[in-house]
């Protein structure tokens, strides 16, 4: 058994994904195997695939969630990850996740820099790391990280991840928000180091970036259904909730400043009916200030908060 499994979805990213995969096969610890999944790919990006050692999977194009999911089937790894093509691991984190499993945990999380290819711009998001942490406290943890939800920040250990039956919602967008802070919160035990191992690529183009306003509604719509199912799944658990209800209602919130005016009130209506707004923490004048404004207006707070 591998010690770690890199799941990698393919789709159209002939100009990237040689980086990706450069980076994971120069890595200074060599225990681990590769899982492509070509969803559909229109360009060569196989072609290039084709040049590496690696295990692949042909599906339709069916998104990121189904990718992941169906790469994790084939994966026989201690450890998963999720590896996005277009961007790329530094040489020594594979070595430096396998320093932190001694104590065996469900979880660890490393850190991610932005790099922007326009003009190469780094920036560094270092946090302070932990050990040995339950689900509820570890989330609380990082929960105060820039980046939460993003799959591609952990490692996750197989049997509690399939044991736990977890599966990325197909069809989706924003869908890490659907799925990671429940697996954060179930797990037993989770670790945080602090080497900066992930490279996130800002590309123009990119989902994360296109402005494109019916993709905006389907996004708000998806995180609106990823929250219900947050909420469902938490309430079936005995776990201390606070803190991760009040990051997914205002992660909930705050999308619908997105939306243009009419579609805007309509949700606030919508948050108001569903309660979203209790969840929010006021345990600190600044909490009960912005819950007190986001209440009023989450454009608002949204302006504040950039």
């Amino acid at each position: 058994m591998p010690k770690f499994s890199l799941i990698i979805p393919v789709y159209n990213v002939e100009k990237y994904i040689k980086r990706c995969l450069d980076s994971v096969f120069q890595q200074s610890f060599k225990d681990f195997e590769v899982i492509v999944v070509d969803d559909g790919t229109k360009d060569n990006s196989m072609e290039i695939v084709k040049e590496y050692n690696v295990k692949t999977i042909h599906q339709e194009n069916q998104g990121l969630s189904a990718a992941r999911n169906n790469g994790l089937k084939k994966a026989t790894g201690e450890y998963i990850f999720f590896l996005d093509s277009d961007d790329w691991i530094e040489k020594d984190l594979l070595k430096e996740l396998n320093k932190s499993l001694k104590n065996h945990p469900d979880i660890v999380r490393f850190q991610a820099q932005e790099v922007f290819d326009e003009d190469n711009k780094i920036i560094k998001y270092p946090e302070k790391p932990f050990q040995n942490l339950e689900g509820p406290e570890a989330f609380k943890r990082i929960s105060e990280y820039h980046y939460v939800e993003n799959a591609w920040c952990y490692i996750f250990k197989r049997e509690f991840y399939e044991k736990e039956k977890f599966q990325f919602k197909k069809g989706t967008l924003h869908e890490d928000f659907g799925l990671i802070p429940l697996v954060i919160m179930k797990a037993h035990t989770v670790n945080s180091i602090e080497y900066i191992g992930y490279n996130y690529f800002q590309r123009s183009g990119s989902i994360m970036n296109e402005k494109n306003y019916e993709k905006t509604k389907k996004k708000v719509e998806d995180i609106h259904n990823h929250y219900l199912y947050l909420i469902e799944e938490i309430d079936k658990t005995n776990l201390e909730d606070k803190v991760f209800k009040s990051f997914i209602a205002n992660s909930f919130i705050l999308k619908i400043s997105e939306l243009n005016h009419k579609d805007y009130q309509q949700y606030k209506k919508i948050l108001k009916e569903l309660e979203v707004y209790n969840h929010l923490l006021d345990d600190s004048l600044f909490r009960k200030i912005k819950k007190r404004l986001m209440k009023i207006s989450p454009k608002l707070v949204k302006r504040i908060i950039k």
